[in-house]
């Protein structure tokens, strides 16, 4: 054979692979093959290709010869690769370039005849091997078993030989799988779906657990997937043949095991059958399983052998394949016995058990469940689970749950029995989550498993429930009886609420019941098996009166409550059978409730002598209600409406206050700086007998002390800027601490309301007619002040009144809603005792009648223009800005500010501007001599004294008079005094210099030119003039510029109005909030 292989291409491309191949095509072409030998003794090629070292590399490929024609064995390469790599593809493709040969040198038929001498051998589709067409076969073996290992099946491809089938190199699971099929002497090849078929095969059977080369593969490698494939082979023409020429290998479609059980001698037989598709392998046939999925039988006879498999319908158990190889098993008399109880069930489990007529076999035995109860104590049991089986020596035990493997159990049922006892305590209320899973049942549960899961189990059929100690549980079903004591604590403003709760005769740890009701328990259990159902009105009420009291203890467990909580306090009378609490404490209590309920029968207390004024019969009222309140050391928020004589009402209680205690500390006062002489002048007017001082500086600045200047004084009135700077005001003790307009203490972050707590007086007043002006937690940090036992939590305030009141102003959804209104309602009822309101319409009818009304002022062609530009700028800053708008609020507020100057005039803006003029300007200027001219007297307001300015120029220009009152003017006194005595009629005020504390009834006419979102500071600079000592009507306008932010602001203050009315006064029930990110966009909207 001395000529070499000439290979086609596409088989050098099928050996070493498509990418290989290209690159081997590049070094083939390039002429990089030095060398190439075939050595026809060896079956060995030899060769050289350069590379990328400077010594090339060297190839050797191996070549086997069967029926005449060369097949690839396998290569190697001194490469990094070493095998089957780009240089092999070199020299295979350098062969085959000299066309194909066969070992003995023939040529073959060259040319045309060549392709027609194939053309004309390759005969019909499915033909033999003279054809075009290679059948391929499945050839069976019965492997050789080791020890006590049972036989298993292995097969491999083969090819048609003269007396059956044969072993050839072409028809390799490699070579099938790779397509290597044209040598010397043929092209025949097997068809594509064949090979496509021992590729699956071979796939499926290699399992990843062989080399490509590897013959014979164990058929039980391929599981259950090896099945649906040899049912294919039938279609495909793939015969399945046995080791010999007269084998016979027959698939079954469905193979199945069974035992045979019958007399033998004294004792009984066990014999194994198999039967395919039916029918019983012959007797002693040998018997075996295909891995867990299927089973064979190998008959024999007449010289041949028939190999019989099918696949099993369930996956064959571990043991099956040991058993059918042992054979028939002879169990002697003695042992019968043990057969049925022990071994027999695990049989079952593996496959059908029948006999064959010479024995009575005993019925499968059935499980019981058995249930265990154990109590250690009526607070906690124990439930376990168990299955007993019979068995010979008596019965045995196994968990529930344990041995999923183990055969002499019987799965099915168990799964029947559990299934059963598990749904009926199911059905039972409270138990719709029961499994067997859980063991541990402490508490209620301990009880309801008692009570109502045991009996339902006991009920279920092949269920045994055994119980150790189960308690003998006691209803206790009668009326609560609750009796409340109390005992003051952290001083005078607390009070520790004890409870004792009698429920039969029997006391009820209070700890307990606490913990059940504040935790929303439906029932308690003591610890002696007794239990009570808490769902009882009594005990409802109770649960309310602990979740209020609760919050204000220092310690989970412990109940307290606020002296100022004359709410608390109605609930606890309402949920108690008997209260013991000291005398002054309930006096005190009773009192709020009776002011708060308006049923108040408080002896008159006299007026205090030197007073120098008559009391209107309401201002008599707020006087009784302020004694009250400092009687009992108890503070408030006096919060009448604006105008009605607040600070009169004040100093008659200062009067009679000191009269009472003479030597007692003075008064302080703390006041805006504003207003500060005013309260020295109307002490003057009205008690002349106080003696009333006026604290301008700090104690650092006047170079002496606080206590000098306090010594011998009944009041001290201080601003609250030195309140906040000079530490010496909370060093000293005061008969009682007085906030007039206190909502500059409504911040409760800020330095004012933190001294403002801190200052030590057992009696605190706020004064203000606007006790929140945008935000609930304003009207906290007022309380936090007056009245610190009331709401001690500000984030639990927030939480349970700020929020709800809140979301119930921006859903409508009735729950939000509704719970709003409990939010809103609930504290409306803690502060009705503390707070004292009354407004105009209630108290003073006689004062004539106010007109009010909103003009609206278009821009000028030019100001609009400048308006929408500017708006457009700072609407996609600030859209910007709200994404985060708490760290942003300073940039927010200054955006907003240059809208609302842009909306008045915009050279407030840009001095660029000033020849635009403002339409609001120009409309004040000419109604304002109008009205002077009829003997009217106006107060301007604004609240950018920048716009005053401009008014006064324009003012000035007109010849027209008026006084001028801002945060920089030195002689304030002066210029009021000038105004009240009639010598301008125009008083231009900025509204947070003038807005609050001066009474200006000389006026009858009010211009707001700037609308403001907090409607309660324009309410009060209105209230200057409509006030107790006004006699004319009052007409108040609005300055609106039309299209503008003004307009937005004006809707967003009609909501902040609408949360003091409906926190302040009895027929509101709309809601508001702060400003937030939400009004913000509001105010940017169109």
């Amino acid at each position: 054979m001395p000529a070499p292989p000439r290979l086609d291409p596409l088989v050098v491309g099928g050996i070493v692979g498509a990418t290989t191949f290209r690159r081997a095509q590049g070094y083939q072409r390039a002429g990089l093959v030095r060398s190439w030998r075939w050595d026809a003794d060896e079956l060995v090629l030899r060769g050289t290709v350069e590379g990328s070292t400077d010594r090339p590399y060297t190839c050797r490929v191996w070549f086997t010869v069967d029926g005449g024609r060369y097949a690839f064995e396998d290569s190697a390469c001194t490469c990094p690769v070493g095998i089957d790599c780009k240089h092999v593809g070199a020299v295979l493709l350098e062969v085959a370039s000299r066309g194909v040969s066969g070992p003995d040198g023939d040529d073959g038929e060259d040319g045309w005849r060549g392709h027609l001498a194939a053309l004309s051998r390759a005969g019909v589709p499915g033909g033999a091997a003279e054809g075009g067409v290679l059948p391929v076969a499945l050839r069976f073996r019965l492997d050789g078993a080791f020890g006590d290992t049972a036989p298993g099946l292995s097969v491999r491809p083969v090819a048609p030989a003269r007396d059956g089938w044969k072993v050839a190199p072409e028809v390799s699971w490699d070579a099938l799988a790779r397509g290597l099929y044209a040598f010397a002497d043929t092209r025949a090849t097997p068809l594509p779906e064949v090979r496509r078929w021992f590729a699956d095969l071979g796939a499926v059977l290699g399992g990843g657990q062989t080399s490509s080369r590897e013959a014979w593969r164990p058929l039980a490698r391929g599981g259950r997937a090896v099945w649906p494939l040899l049912a294919e082979a039938a279609d495909l023409g793939v015969p399945l043949v046995g080791h010999g020429v007269r084998d016979e290998v027959r698939l079954a479609r469905a193979a199945a095991v069974r035992w045979e059980v019958g007399a033998h001698d004294a004792g009984v037989r066990l014999t194994p059958r198999v039967g395919f598709d039916g029918l019983d392998a012959e007797a002693g046939s040998p018997l075996g399983c295909v891995g867990d999925t299927g089973f064979y039988a190998v008959d024999g006879g007449d010289g041949r052998t028939v190999l019989h498999l099918g696949p099993a319908a369930r996956r064959t158990a571990d043991g099956v394949a040991e058993l059918l190889a042992a054979g028939p098993l002879d169990v002697p008399a003695d042992d019968v016995g043990e057969l049925y109880a022990e071994h027999l069930p695990a049989l079952r489990r593996l496959a059908r058990v029948v006999t064959d007529g010479s024995v009575d076999l005993p019925a499968p035995p059935r499980p019981v469940l058995v249930a265990t109860a154990r109590y250690a104590s009526p607070q906690e049991a124990e439930l376990t689970w168990a299955w007993e089986y019979p068995r010979a020596d008596g019965v045995r035990v196994v968990p529930v749950g344990g041995g999923a493997h183990d055969l002499t159990r019987d799965g099915d049922v168990e799964t029947e029995i559990r299934d059963k006892a598990v749904a009926a305590v199911r059905a039972v209320p409270g138990f719709a989550d029961f499994d067997t899973d859980r063991q541990q049942w402490r508490g209620l549960d301990a009880l309801d498993l008692a009570h109502d899961a045991l009996p339902a189990l006991a009920a279920v059929p092949d269920v045994r429930l055994e119980t150790s100690d189960v308690p003998d549980y006691l209803h206790l079903d009668g009326e609560p009886r609750v009796v409340v004591d109390g005992a003051p604590s952290g001083g005078s403003d607390w009070l520790d609420l004890g409870i004792s709760v009698t429920v039969a005769g029997k006391d009820i740890p209070f700890a307990r019941l606490f913990t059940a009701l504040a935790t929303g328990k439906k029932r308690l259990l003591l610890v002696d098996g007794s239990w009570l159902r808490l769902d009882q009105p009594v005990l409802n009420r109770l649960r309310d009166l602990i979740a209020d009291s609760a919050d204000l203890a220092d310690r989970p467990g412990e109940l307290r409550m606020s002296r100022y909580d004359a709410d608390l306090w109605r609930a606890v009378e309402d949920v108690a059978d008997a209260v013991d609490v000291d005398d002054r404490w309930r006096r005190t209590l009773a009192g709020l409730q009776a002011f708060a309920a308006g049923t108040e029968e408080a002896v008159p207390t006299p007026l205090p002598a030197g007073l120098h004024a008559d009391l209107r019969p309401y201002q008599r009222q707020a006087f009784e209600w302020l004694t009250f309140l400092w009687r009992h050391d108890l503070g408030g928020i006096l919060a009448d409406d604006m105008g009605l004589g607040k600070t009169l009402e004040a100093l008659t209680f200062l009067a009679h206050a000191r009269a009472e205690q003479p030597d007692a500390p003075p008064f302080l006062v703390v006041a805006p700086a504003s207003v500060v002489a005013n309260w020295v002048l109307e002490a003057a007017r009205f008690t002349p007998g106080l003696k009333v001082v006026a604290a301008g500086t700090t104690s650092a600045k006047r170079k002496t002390s606080l206590a000098d200047l306090a010594a011998g004084a009944d009041v001290v009135v201080t601003s609250y800027a030195v309140h906040r700077l000079d530490p010496a005001y909370t060093q000293l003790a005061w008969s009682g601490l007085l906030l007039d307009e206190a909502q500059f203490a409504k911040n409760p972050r800020t330095r004012a309301n933190r001294v403002a707590r801190a200052t030590d007086a057992p009696f605190k007043l706020a004064v203000t007619g606007t006790p929140l002006e945008n935000d609930l937690t304003e009207l906290w940090a007022i309380l936090a002040v007056v009245a610190p036992g009331l709401y001690p939590s500000l984030a639990r305030f927030r939480l349970e009144t700020v929020r709800p009141v809140a979301a119930a102003a921006s859903d409508d959804d009735p729950a939000v809603v509704a719970a709003g209104n409990r939010a809103l309602g609930r504290l409306k009822r803690r502060i009705r005792p503390l707070m004292l309101r009354r407004t105009k319409e209630q108290v003073a009818p006689e004062l004539p009648e106010r007109t009010e009304q909103v003009l609206r002022v278009p821009l000028t062609a030019d100001h609009r223009k400048i308006y929408d530009t500017h708006l457009q700028r700072e609407r996609q800053r600030l859209l910007g800005l709200l994404e985060d708008f708490e760290a942003n609020r300073v940039a927010i507020f200054r955006s907003l500010t240059t809208l609302r100057r842009l909306a008045l005039d915009a050279s407030l803006v840009d001095d660029a501007y000033a020849r635009t003029g403002s339409a609001k300007l120009d409309l004040l200027t000419e109604q304002l001599p109008e009205i002077a001219a009829e003997g009217h007297r106006v107060l301007v307001f604004s609240q950018f004294t920048s716009f005053l300015r401009r008014v006064a120029d324009r003012l000035d220009a007109a010849g027209l008079g008026y006084a001028y009152l801002d945060g920089s003017t030195r002689n304030r006194a002066d210029v009021i005094a000038g105004f009240k005595a009639g010598d301008a009629p125009v008083f231009l005020i900025s509204l947070k210099a003038g807005g609050f504390g001066l009474n200006l009834t000389e006026a009858d006419y009010v211009y707001l030119l700037d609308p403001w979102w907090n409607p309660q500071a324009e309410a009060q600079a209105v209230d200057r003039t409509h006030r107790i000592g006004q006699t004319r009507h009052v007409v108040v306008t609005r300055l609106v510029a039309a299209d503008t932010i003004e307009e937005k602001v004006m809707a967003l203050a009609a909501r902040k109005a609408a949360l003091f009315d409906a926190v302040v006064d009895d027929d509101a029930g709309t809601f508001a909030g702060a400003l937030a990110a939400e009004d913000v966009r509001g105010l940017l909207d169109g």
